[in-house]
């Protein structure tokens, strides 16, 4: 994730100021360290950096007090490096002469920090910013401009990303973006860039959109936009902005938690390809596999996105392992458990109290702990043996959504590994995602109607699907106050099906294998009355069946589960706003509960 913003201006000033608002603005993507750089008249590069939140480094390291001509601010969300102040940003090159920040991820970054070591250049710390500084710095040593030095170092850098870099002995700013955020501005007496509108628009409404694989060169009087590819200026048309912060933070969505929704194909994206470059999840891989019990313990959404892990590991890797809930942990598993065993705790904050309360009894008995964690630098993190971080950024909404997708990813990227698979598999999701979002967005909002007056429904499904089942009721009662209970499908006709009456709500999640368990479901409520809803890939026999159909694209039976839960969160959110509810923050909740 991380955040960048950087100023150049026409007369030397006290900049501080106004690194540390945009920082502030800009403390969504990063929080787990902050830097600032200025260059002034004298050339000198002013770097302050620390691990920490904006308004702490600030008061600590006097960022208010910083002059300059140019300014650039970082906030990092750790994920190439710990949370150090080592692998804060902005970075220097060898030689201290340019400085940089980035935000994203340079997913070759092990290897391309070997070959700057090679090659003499002076690497201080493990993070992929600082490889984006030595990747220009290459070029410049060889006599290059820093415009084809920045052209060179853009096809050497892997990944998505956005990049800005000052040197000494000149006038302006550059900055390039790679597939993640980047967003130019026009002042009087200054131009800006920056990681999102928020950063920009308290400075200026004169807004210059940026496309991937294009650069922008910022000067005090103006800035002008070039093709990476062949250096080329490119004529864009500056933009009025007339948003207003809340829309332009909420990325024009009405609510968080629909922003959220529709970011999920690019943290998959972002999380697929840490996976593949990072050692993390080798390292995670190997302590589980030598376990001679494997826990997997969680609460809320995160507790789902174990069972269905359990599932994945079993299926690919051959490997049982206990999904539990963490309190339950406690009472049904830890008098048993010894150093031979192994338990991988999963929370999106990383403070989760009965999931860090389940930690360190695990770990007083001896046991393997391994970490699921969103939040880099959180106690989780620094608890585990090792952990992997699941990418998403932050996550404003209180029900988890984006965060629960990762999880799941990253279960199933553990069980490929863990069974000797490939993670071909994956290429394709992140792509599937937005092919079901978009498919299924018409159709949720023409079902959300029929729901809206009912209290009470259920959610039903069976193997891969079933704890997609019991995270799509929970998304219902977190944000629209009505109750839905999520069960496995062949326990309804056990007791619950004497619930069903006529118009009665029920919710069938399923994957291609489960045809005939879906068919037989179905008719069995709907000749009680019930109104049946399937959510599954095109199969005539279910379309025949059904009241109403939710239709995921055709994919591997691996990715069926994560794709299905999509509707389901559009159908959470659709049916709270019609209800008139904030989905963003549901009633007597809160994100992370840091209390017993």
């Amino acid at each position: 994730m991380c955040g960048i913003f950087g100023i150049v201006t026409t007369r030397e000033q006290q900049l501080g100021p106004i690194l540390v608002e945009a920082g502030k603005r800009l403390s969504y993507r990063g929080y787990d360290s902050v830097g600032c750089a200025v260059i002034g008249a004298d050339q000198a590069i002013d770097l302050r950096k620390d691990v920490g939140k904006v308004e702490d480094v600030a008061r600590r390291h006097a960022i208010a007090e910083m002059r300059g001509l140019r300014g650039m601010t970082q906030l990092r969300w750790a994920t190439f490096g710990a949370p150090s102040h080592a692998n804060a940003q902005p970075h220097l090159d060898s030689d201290g002469d340019m400085v940089g920040a980035h935000n994203g991820n340079v997913v070759n970054n092990v290897e391309l920090r070997a070959e700057f070591v090679a090659e003499g250049m002076t690497v201080r710390s493990t993070n992929d910013g600082e490889s984006c500084v030595h990747a220009v710095e290459r070029y410049v040593k060889l006599g290059l401009g820093m415009v084809d030095a920045i052209r060179k170092a853009y096809d050497d850098l892997e990944g998505d990303y956005a990049f800005v870099i000052g040197r000494k002995g000149e006038d302006c700013l550059y900055a390039f973006k790679k597939g993640s955020g980047l967003v130019a501005a026009i002042g009087d007496g200054f131009t800006c860039v920056g990681s999102d509108l928020p950063s920009l628009l308290p400075l200026t409404r004169k807004i210059v959109r940026l496309r991937d694989g294009e650069m922008v060169v910022l000067r005090g009087d103006g800035l002008e936009v070039r093709h990476v590819s062949d250096g080329e200026v490119v004529e864009r048309e500056v933009e009025e902005d007339s948003e207003t912060m809340e829309a332009a933070q909420k990325g024009g969505y009405p609510h968080f938690m629909l922003k959220e929704i529709h970011e999920q194909p690019k943290v998959a994206q972002d999380l697929i390809h840490l996976l593949n470059a990072s050692k993390h999840l080798d390292r995670f891989v190997n302590r589980l596999k030598g376990a001679r019990n494997l826990y997997l313990v969680g609460c809320g959404t995160s507790y789902h996105a174990c069972i269905l892990g359990a599932v994945y590991l079993a299926r690919l890797a051959g490997r049982p392992a206990v999904p539990i809930l963490a309190p339950q942990f406690l009472a049904q598993y830890l008098p048993a458990l010894g150093p031979d065993d192994v338990g991988i705790f999963v929370s999106q904050s990383g403070e989760t109290k009965d999931v860090l309360n389940a930690l360190q009894a695990a770990r007083a008995k001896g046991a393997g702990i391994l970490g699921l964690v969103n939040v880099l630098g959180s106690t989780l993190m620094h608890a585990s043996e090792s952990y992997l971080p699941l990418a998403c950024g932050y996550e404003i909404s209180v029900p988890a959504t984006k965060t629960f997708v990762n999880q799941c990813v990253a279960f199933l990227a553990i069980a490929l590994r863990a069974g000797g698979h490939g993670m071909e598999v994956l290429k394709d999701l992140p792509g599937l995602i937005e092919r079901t979002l978009q498919g299924v967005d018409v159709p949720v909002r023409d079902l959300a109607p029929a729901l809206m007056g009912q209290e009470d429904m259920y959610c039903l499904g069976y193997g891969l699907t079933y704890p997609i089942a019991l995270e799509g009721a929970l998304k219902l009662k977190e944000v629209t106050y009505a109750h839905c209970e999520g069960m496995l499908s062949t326990e309804f006709k056990h007791g619950p099906l004497s619930a069903v009456d006529e118009g009665f709500p029920i919710l069938f999640v399923g994957g291609a294998e489960d045809t005939g368990l879906l068919v037989s479901g179905i008719n069995e409520s709907a000749c009680r009355g019930a109104r049946t809803v399937v959510i599954s890939q095109e199969e005539p026999r279910l379309r025949a069946n059904a009241h109403h159909m939710l239709v995921l694209p055709g994919a591997d039976p691996l990715l069926a589960p994560i794709l299905a839960v999509l509707p389901l969160q559009l159908l959470a959110y659709r049916l709270s706003v019609a209800r008139g509810y904030d989905p963003d923050f549901p009633r007597n909740l809160s994100k992370t509960l840091t209390v017993d």
